[in-house]
């Protein structure tokens, strides 16, 4: 069977790019790395570089016109703020009623029907997503949850004539449980990039930088990205 795998190249994808290379070898496993309209693109320069340590094939696309009208912090239009501070203290403020402003709206939707269509015309038979219980906590991000994930399996699984098959291994996984998965497959978190801001290093302030480093201290072990780049980033 072929696997495509969504990839961001953030610690989530890679590790289910790793998790997909181990299951179906990699001459089996290709990519897809979306544009959103994001502020930056260092985290599609760390999926190339993830695909190209693997050694599979990898697809682009670009999604960015349809979330022109959003203004997500996360998007080059927006003028908005990324927060800098922890998701659970965004969800404090939200008291759980709505999604932190880093959310894209609908975006996994978007991003897995697109990836469904090229996966069938590519022969693929699973698409593997890297979202987890940390990101659904709280409703922070409504599209990373079970129900999500179930509902729109259901829905690729149908449309596809039963030919395709949507698998988020880790979602009713914390983050550290996905570092501790992808450090025991020996998954390449070196290349990898997390921040919602640009530059050189992470910065260390916003909500995925700080999940990030919590996942890896949860294992005992320092962010390779961080040792890679000399520091906290911060």
């Amino acid at each position: 069977m072929k696997a495509m795998v969504l990839s961001s190249g953030g610690v989530d994808s890679t590790t289910a790019v790793g998790l997909a290379v181990q299951r179906y070898g990699k001459e089996n496993v290709l990519s897809l790395s979306i544009s959103y309209g994001q502020k930056h693109d260092r985290e599609i320069r760390a999926a190339r570089d993830v695909a190209a340590h693997y050694g599979i094939e990898q697809i682009f696309l670009d999604l960015s016109k349809i979330f022109q009208y959003s203004d997500c912090s996360l998007l080059r239009q927006s003028a908005e703020e990324i927060p800098e501070e922890s998701y659970a203290e965004q969800i404090r403020k939200t008291k759980g009623e709505k999604p932190v402003s880093t959310y894209v709206p609908f975006r996994n939707g978007l991003f897995l029907s697109s990836a469904a269509s090229i996966a069938l015309s590519k022969g693929c038979g699973v698409i593997y997503y890297g979202a987890h219980a940390d990101d659904s906590a709280g409703f922070a991000y409504p599209d990373c949850s079970p129900v999500f994930h179930e509902a729109m399996s259901r829905a690729v699984w149908e449309g596809s004539g039963h030919q395709l098959k949507l698998e988020a291994p880790f979602v009713q996984c914390n983050k550290a449980g996905v570092v501790k998965l992808g450090l025991e497959l020996g998954v390449p978190y070196e290349l990898t990039w997390s921040c919602y801001e640009g530059g050189d290093v992470p910065c260390g302030r916003c909500g995925t930088c700080i999940d990030r480093a919590a996942a890896f201290a949860a294992n005992g072990v320092e962010d390779p990205a961080l040792a890679r780049r000399g520091g906290s980033g911060k």
